[in-house]
């Protein structure tokens, strides 16, 4: 992974509290897992921003050496790296993802 690449991720979870590197868009999911995350996402009512990693290629590899997880979507909440669709259905499903998220957005 390029210095620029690890930057530019490094800056997308800065300015979001809660990011989504998907298939698609959070208007379009493009995959059936991806639509499982914006979907719980969507439940919750919380602010989040998507990555269309299907627009740029870069990214699409660079996400997946950045954070050592082979597979997309990828979500990251406060900057840390939370698992894909199975890891976020599992904690919803728990309700330890909407502490995680309380937790982010008051920070």
């Amino acid at each position: 992974m390029t210095p620029e690449l690890k930057e530019k991720i490094d800056n997308l979870l800065e300015q979001n509290k809660i990011m989504v590197f998907m298939k698609g868009n959070k208007l379009m999911p493009q995959c059936g897992f991806s639509n499982n995350v914006v979907q719980i996402l969507n439940t919750l009512g919380v602010p989040f921003e998507t990555v269309d990693v299907l627009s740029d290629s870069e990214i699409r590899q660079g996400i997946k050496e950045y954070s050592n997880w082979p597979t997309i979507p990828q979500v990251y909440i406060d900057g840390q790296f939370v698992g894909g669709s199975d890891i976020l259905i599992e904690l919803y499903q728990k309700g330890e993802l909407q502490q995680l998220v309380e937790v982010a957005l008051a920070s």
